[in-house]
C-alpha cells in the first residue's frame, strides 16, 4: 500500500518541505505529540500547548527517533526533515483523513454520552478474535487524538475502532470527516456538557452528526434502551441493543457474581448464545451486546464472540477493582455524568458487605447542575447505598438529594482537603467503597488513601 512520506505530507498539508533531498522519501509511520511517546519512524506534531510548547521538544524527538516534524515555525537546529504549516492541528487533522482513505477495512466508531471508552474496549475485544484490531489508546478521542490514531494504522491491521468524543457543535462533524466510520455505534444520550448542547436534544444533534459522513450501506448500532434514540432514525440501516425486548439484541438473565465477572444470554441476530465477562459491573452486559452485534455484522460466528468477550479488561480508572485486604475499592475516577454516576451506584448496591459510594462535582452540566446532581442523590438513596460521601460545591446537592430519599449515613465535605483529613474514618473493614468524580475533581489522590488504609 502507499506509505507516507515527508514530501506527501507537505502535499496533503499545503506546507513547505524543509529538509535534504535523501529525506523526501523516507517513510513516516505512526504520530506523536510528545516527545516522550515518539518511536522511530514517527512524525511529531509540534503543538503550542498552555504549558508547553512541542516546537521546543523537536529535538528529543528527533533523538528518540522521529522521522519527520509538523511545525508552524522554523526549527533552525533540526536534526531531520520537518514541514512547516500554518497550523499543525489542521495539518494533522488533513494527515489523518487522507491516511485512513488509504485503508479498505472495517472502520467502527464509538460515540456517545456515557460508557464510550468501556464499549470501545469491549468491541476491541470480540472482534479480536477473528481480526487483528486497532484501537483508541488513551483518551485520544478528540480531533487531535483521532488524528494520532488513524496515523497508527498499518498494513497488518483488519479492523479499527476508534472513539469519538465532542464538546461544542461542529465537532463531531469534523471527526467523522476524518474516520468515515462503516459502523457507528451510540451508547446513549445523557447529561453531559450541557454547557453547550443546552439539553439532551442538543446533545443528539451534536452526537448525530456522525450519520451524514457515513456510505448508504453504513450501519448504525444504538441503545434502543435511551428513549432519545429508540425512535431516532439515522437515515442509515440501524440495529438497536438493550435489556428490553423491542431491542434487536438483548441480553438477558444477567448474573453479577461480586466484582468477579458477569455472566448473561445474548439474544437476538441469529439466535441466542451465553456470554461472560471477567469483569466488575452489570453494564458490562450492554457493552457486550454493542460488540456482539458488530461481530456479527462482520461475520463472526458466536464462539468466536464469546471467545473475543472473555478477554475483555477494563481500563484506568473505569470500574478497576481492588481488594486491598481491608476493604474492595473500586476506582471509577477517570470521569461522571449522572448517566454514568447512577450506573456506577446500581453495581455498587449489587455487593456484598457495606456499600460506601465517594461522589464529586459533575461538570459541564450547565444551569441544570443543581438540579441533575440533587436526582443524583435521591437515586443513591433508593438503590441501597449504605454510605453516602460527597465532596465538591455542587455534590452538596448530591448530599441533599440522598438525604431526602431516605438515606441515613451520609457527609459533605467542602474541599478534598477536608475528605481526605476526615476519610479514614469513614471506612470500615469490609466495606466495598467507589470513588467516583469529573476528571478535573482529580479524585484519584483518594486513592493511596483507601488502599493504605488498615484499622
Amino acid at each position: 500500500m502507499e506509505y507516507l512520506t515527508p514530501l506527501k505530507i507537505a502535499e496533503i498539508t499545503g506546507g513547505e518541505y524543509i529538509g535534504d533531498k535523501n529525506s523526501r522519501g523516507v517513510r513516516v509511520q505512526g504520530a506523536a505529540r510528545d516527545d516522550r511517546d515518539a518511536a522511530p519512524g514517527n512524525l511529531f506534531v509540534c503543538i503550542r500547548g498552555a504549558r508547553a510548547d512541542g516546537h521546543d521538544f523537536a529535538g528529543k524527538a528527533f533523538a528518540a527517533g522521529a522521522a519527520c516534524c509538523l511545525a508552524e515555525r522554523e526549527l533552525p537546529d533540526a536534526q531531520g526533515p520537518y514541514v512547516l504549516v500554518k497550523s499543525t492541528l489542521e495539518a494533522i487533522k488533513a494527515t489523518g483523513k487522507y491516511y485512513r482513505s488509504l485503508f479498505h477495512i472495517p472502520v467502527i466508531g464509538i460515540t456517545g454520552s456515557v460508557g464510550k471508552t468501556t464499549t470501545k474496549e469491549m468491541t476491541a475485544a470480540a472482534l479480536g478474535a477473528k481480526f487483528k484490531v486497532m484501537k483508541t489508546e488513551k483518551n485520544l478521542n478528540n480531533e487531535l487524538g483521532v488524528s494520532l490514531t488513524l496515523l497508527s494504522l498499518d498494513e497488518t491491521h483488519e479492523a479499527a475502532v476508534i472513539e469519538m468524543g465532542v464538546s461544542e457543535f461542529g465537532e463531531m462533524g469534523r471527526l467523522a470527516d476524518m474516520v468515515r466510520p462503516d459502523i457507528c455505534v451510540m451508547t446513549g444520550i445523557g447529561y453531559s456538557h450541557l454547557d453547550m448542547f443546552g439539553d439532551l436534544a442538543g446533545v443528539l444533534r451534536a452526537k448525530s452528526e456522525v450519520f451524514a459522513y457515513m456510505k448508504p450501506d453504513a450501519v448504525a448500532i444504538v441503545n434502543g434502551d435511551d428513549e432519545m434514540l429508540r425512535g431516532y432514525d439515522p437515515g442509515i440501516r440501524k440495529i438497536t441493543y438493550g435489556l428490553r425486548p423491542h431491542n434487536d439484541y438483548r441480553a438477558e438473565d444477567i448474573r453479577v457474581s461480586g466484582v468477579e465477572s458477569v455472566t448473561f444470554m445474548i439474544n437476538g441476530g441469529t439466535g441466542s448464545f451465553a456470554a461472560a465477562i471477567p469483569a466488575y459491573g452489570g453494564h458490562l452486559a450492554l457493552a457486550a451486546l454493542a460488540g456482539a452485534a458488530i461481530g456479527r455484522q462482520l461475520g463472526m460466528t458466536d464462539d468466536e464472540i464469546r471467545r473475543g468477550l472473555a478477554s475483555y479488561k477494563p481500563v484506568g480508572g473505569r470500574a478497576n477493582v481492588k481488594n486491598t485486604g481491608y476493604i474492595t475499592l473500586i476506582d471509577d475516577c477517570y470521569n461522571a455524568n449522572p448517566n454514568s454516576v447512577m450506573a456506577a451506584l446500581t453495581s455498587l448496591s449489587k455487593l456484598s458487605g457495606r456499600r460506601v459510594a465517594i461522589l464529586g462535582d459533575m461538570l459541564g452540566l450547565g444551569e441544570a447542575a443543581g438540579q441533575l446532581h440533587r436526582k443524583t442523590g435521591e437515586f443513591a438513596g433508593r438503590c441501597g447505598i449504605d454510605e453516602l460521601i460527597c465532596c465538591g460545591d455542587d455534590a452538596v446537592y448530591i448530599y441533599e438529594g440522598y438525604l431526602s430519599a431516605g438515606g441515613e449515613n451520609s457527609w459533605h465535605f467542602p474541599s478534598k482537603a477536608e475528605l481526605i483529613a476526615a476519610l479514614p474514618e469513614l471506612i470500615e473493614k469490609g466495606d466495598a467503597v467507589l470513588v467516583k468524580a469529573s476528571h478535573a475533581m482529580k479524585f484519584e489522590e483518594l486513592l493511596p488513601i483507601l488502599e493504605e488504609r488498615r484499622g
